[in-house]
């Protein structure tokens, strides 16, 4: 007996179809598509935040915010956005003679935005009951807090779609975003002329993180 491998080999036949298969996960992959179309969300997202945010200042300098503009523009705009991501995935890969598994990922989204509708009416039917806390919130909360909110959700709905896609690399960048996210980073560029300014610089580093991100897939497909 010998193990050679000859035409009709199981080891051979079962090694071509772990290639395909392999062949097949890559070309359904248009990572870069929904990294860029969250990254014009994000960015498009700043002057809705900073006009549509409703700041009250009493004469001690101490002053009261509510950042109305994310409630009015996130949901809908993620909406679109998975809208959008789920037609181009689905129109490029059928170009490459493959379907794509992007459905999955645009329902997850859509659910987390529900989540984030959620999440912001519970702590305005709070507040309309209860004063504002004046100590700053405990650590966790503030993460908690983070995470569901827009750009949070954005990254949850990143880690569905690397299952999806098995792409390792999603995935680690997903985690890396969601650090970004998670534990706020400015790289000492902060603006106090206002209270809308304070929110510019961590909105800017994650639409950047996000094209950024965009930009590496979409080299990495071109070689």
């Amino acid at each position: 007996m010998t193990t050679d491998a000859v035409p009709g080999d199981p080891r051979r036949l079962l090694s071509e179809v772990h290639d395909l298969a392999h062949r097949v996960r890559r070309d359904q992959r248009v990572t870069w598509v929904a990294l860029l179309v969250l990254a014009v969300v994000t960015f498009a997202a700043i002057p809705f935040d900073w006009f549509g945010m409703r700041v009250d200042c009493a004469p001690t300098g101490e002053c009261e915010f509510s950042r109305d503009g994310v409630l009015y523009y996130w949901p809908p705009a993620l909406l679109v956005a998975y809208a959008a991501i789920a037609y181009v995935y689905r129109r490029i890969a059928r170009s490459r003679g493959v379907d794509a598994r992007v459905l999955p990922y645009a329902i997850t989204g859509a659910a987390l935005i529900l989540v984030f509708l959620a999440a912001w009416i519970a702590v305005r039917v709070h507040l309309a009951d209860n004063p504002p806390p004046t100590e700053p919130l405990p650590y966790g909360w503030m993460v908690l807090d983070r995470l569901v909110a827009p750009w949070g959700i954005i990254g949850v709905a990143l880690l569905v779609l690397a299952r999806l896609e098995r792409n390792t690399g999603l995935l680690l960048f997903t985690l890396g975003y969601l650090a970004v996210v998670l534990v706020p980073i400015d790289f000492g560029w902060q603006t106090h002329s206002s209270v809308p300014a304070e929110f510019v610089p961590q909105q800017v580093i994650n639409g950047l993180v996000l094209l950024l991100g965009a930009a590496g897939f979409a080299l990495a497909r071109r070689r």
